[in-house]
């Protein structure tokens, strides 16, 4: 007679307790301050410390403070608001930095942009925000003048305000290891006429420090719009994710506490700061510990070693590609990463051989962590402590996160796979100008309402997450989101493309990439070529996006109902692979 089989064993929320970092509370009280306070009081209580270093310079926190007020200032002058939409437009540097909390200090709401888009791309990102106001950097002005050239012109800029990159470098102080790399000197160092901003008026970034006016009372609270990152998703536009200054700040506050902060830390940041983790976990965190962020305006393996061992940085949140390539640098033998007490990520899963070769090489646990723009970054880490490799890790601090049926919404027993879902301070307010979207991204499980993260995953015995699938069409190349919907919309206006399909395609350093099944009009069929159709993509779109293969067919398979079958194709190419 067989044994009778044992039900499956349903998890409890607080399974992962058992391996909760020592000294770490389960959950915290969110501040009640906006999320620049914790800058002024920096400045006041460390005045001359370094909160920025870049390219051998650094700005005390006083100075920090001192310039966000000025940008503040300016923005109320030229009639900037409470809760007014503001868009940033940067790659890393100080003036991001600078910018972002002036923002914040107008009362304003900053909405992030990747330095990548087209101005096809920013066209949406300012009239969804209903954006009147910008700040730039000379490189990228041009492609925002574009974007509200083209727009109604009750949608346009009425405000840009332009730095030039060079402005954050002190060429006295870029020497030595903190040199400008021969393949960036003309990016950063040149000085580019401004454009002109039709309907509106441009504005210098000295013009900004140096006015006079007062900034405007500081009166938002916690529960104020702070943050308006965009993301997309299966269908449509990209969407706004609505985060207050409560939100963050609860992040940042974790994120300071889960990675052993202090005021004597020094990070590098070299993921980008518009995108939610550098924004959250890196910058965020890092100035509100009082520590030292190191800036790095974009990935080089040679200056980022160079960086980590002259400023003795002990915190690195990266994206596993950037350990991938600093790993195979053969200069590798001779880097310094003796002072790095933490290193972890997320946006892509560590492939575990490498995460074995951190570890032999320079004693380094790989952490990663799991997280989406609507949570401000991390619903779930590693503990430092006890990492396992290829997992998002435990729940957050304050959050709860359960694996359910998608369909019947029941929860799953440990070790089956379902969608996760999450509830905490953290969680955004809802998706800007779409309620219908929102009311969708949301779901009442055990009594409480939890967002829908539309991942597959499953939870060991432990309480440990692991990612299995994903419900939504989504590709990741290198941490950055591409979603196919959106790609396609895009590549529907080259004059050869009647039909085109996104999908996924294998990548050995990317992890995937980006891959584009055509069908040309008859017209132009013999006429357009792949390489053709990749070279107009990088015209249109962010790099990220551009279909590495372009495969031109008859035909794309369809259901009954008319819908192109992209899972079908998807399922072939992996199996090709």
């Amino acid at each position: 007679m067989q044994p009778e089989a044992k039900p499956p064993r349903m998890p409890k929320p607080t399974d992962h307790h058992a391996v909760w970092p020592d000294r770490v509370p389960h959950a915290i009280t969110v501040p009640r301050t906006p999320l620049h306070d914790a800058v002024a009081v920096n400045a006041r209580r460390y005045p001359d410390k370094p909160a920025l270093a870049y390219f051998g310079q650094t700005w005390s926190y006083q100075r920090l403070w001192h310039e966000a007020q000025r940008v503040a200032a300016y923005l109320a002058h030229i009639g900037v608001k409470r809760g007014d939409r503001v868009l940033l437009l940067m790659q890393n540097c100080p003036q991001l930095v600078v910018a972002h909390l002036g923002i914040l200090r107008a009362q304003a709401v900053v909405v992030p942009c990747n330095p990548m888009n087209r101005a096809l791309e920013l066209q949406h990102m300012l009239r969804d925000p209903d954006a009147v106001v910008a700040i730039t950097s000379a490189d990228l002005a041009g492609e925002l003048v574009a974007a509200s050239s083209a727009l109604e012109p009750h949608e346009q800029l009425q405000h840009l305000i332009v730095t030039q990159m060079a402005e954050g470098i002190d060429p006295a102080l870029a020497t030595g290891p903190h040199t400008v790399p021969p393949q960036w000197q003309d990016w950063l160092l040149k000085i580019r006429d401004l454009p002109a901003l039709p309907g509106g008026t441009v504005h210098t970034w000295a013009s900004v420090l140096a006015n006079p006016h007062a900034p405007p009372p500081d009166e938002v609270g916690a529960d104020d719009l702070a943050i308006l990152p965009y993301t997309s998703g299966t269908t449509g536009l990209p969407k706004g994710c609505m985060h207050t200054h409560a939100s963050i700040s609860h992040n940042a506050v974790a994120g300071t506490l889960w990675g052993g902060g202090s005021h004597e830390n020094r990070t590098l940041c070299v993921v980008p700061m518009f995108h939610i983790t550098g924004m959250v976990s890196v910058m965020h965190t890092t100035l509100y510990a009082g520590a030292l962020l190191v800036v790095m305006p974009r990935w080089d393996r040679e200056t980022a070693a160079q960086w980590i061992a002259a400023w003795r940085v002990t915190h690195w949140t990266n994206i596993p590609t950037m350990v991938i390539d600093l790993l195979g640098s053969p200069n590798v033998a001779n880097f310094d990463l003796s002072s790095l007490l933490y290193i972890g990520g997320g946006g892509a899963a560590m492939p575990q051989a490498v995460a074995q070769r951190l570890l032999e090489t320079y004693g380094l646990r790989y952490v990663e962590g799991y997280g989406l723009t609507e949570t401000a970054a991390p619903s779930h880490s590693n503990p430092m402590h006890a990492p396992k490799q290829q997992c998002l890790g435990i729940p957050y601090l304050s959050t709860d996160a359960r694996v359910i049926d998608p369909v019947t919404l029941q929860e799953m027993p440990v070790g089956e796979s379902g969608e996760i879902i999450m509830r905490g301070p953290e969680v955004f307010q809802g998706y800007w100008k779409r309620p219908e979207a929102t009311a969708q991204a949301f779901v009442t499980h055990d009594g409480h309402r939890f967002f829908r993260s539309g991942d597959l995953g499953r939870r060991d015995e432990q309480g440990y997450f692991f990612m299995t699938d994903r419900l939504k069409r989504m590709i990741n190349a290198s941490g950055f989101k591409v979603w196919p919907a959106e790609v396609e919309a895009m590549m529907f206006a080259h004059p050869a493309i009647q039909e085109a399909c996104v999908i996924g395609t294998q990548d050995a350093y990317r992890g995937e990439s980006v891959k584009a099944v055509v069908v040309l009009r008859a017209s132009h069929v013999g006429q357009v070529q792949p390489q053709d159709i990749i070279d107009w993509c990088r015209q249109q779109m962010a790099a990220y996006k551009v279909p590495r293969v372009v495969q031109i067919t008859d035909s794309l398979p369809k259901s009954g109902s008319g819908k192109v079958m992209w899972r079908l194709l998807q399922e072939k190419e992996q199996a090709g692979q």
